[in-house]
């Protein structure tokens, strides 16, 4: 702090000797003490406060960018999710309805035409068992 030589501890020294006396200077150079000490201790107790204060904040910085990250990581992993369940639902949905594509319109006629059965009113469908006995002759010719 000071840059003070022990020439110049000795001046001072001098300087309080014939200033307070020699029966004063003990005194005073021991309650000089003590507030040199107190003043220390306090300089070293708020330096401790502003690094603990530091560390806080770096802390809470870091517990900041934490919580950023895992927030991004879930709104990733439930975009993903989001997408991996229509993927599956688009998938069971493929499955289970039967493509329209592939169905022969022209031999259902037939079908019915032959069994003599009248076509379903809309939205209805023939029971499979008739179908297949109307494609059986054998079955059909049972039937009668």
């Amino acid at each position: 702090m000071f840059d003070v030589g022990f020439s110049e501890l000795m001046v001072i020294a001098v300087v309080a000797l014939l200033v307070l006396g020699p029966e004063r200077l003990p005194k005073v150079a021991r309650t000089a003490g003590h507030l040199l000490g107190r003043l220390q201790r306090y300089v070293n107790d708020v330096k401790a406060d502003i690094n603990r204060e530091m560390q806080l904040d770096e802390l809470r910085k870091m517990q900041q960018q934490i919580a950023d990250s895992a927030r991004d990581f879930e709104t990733s992993v439930n975009k993903e999710l989001v997408a991996v369940e229509t993927e599956v639902n688009q998938s069971i949905e493929a499955v289970t309805r039967p493509p329209l594509a592939e169905a022969p319109a022209q031999p259902a006629a037939d079908l019915r035409a032959a069994s003599g059965t009248q076509p379903a009113a809309a939205g209805e469908t023939a029971p499979p068992r008739e179908l297949a006995n109307a494609e059986n002759p054998a079955l059909r010719a049972g039937r009668s």
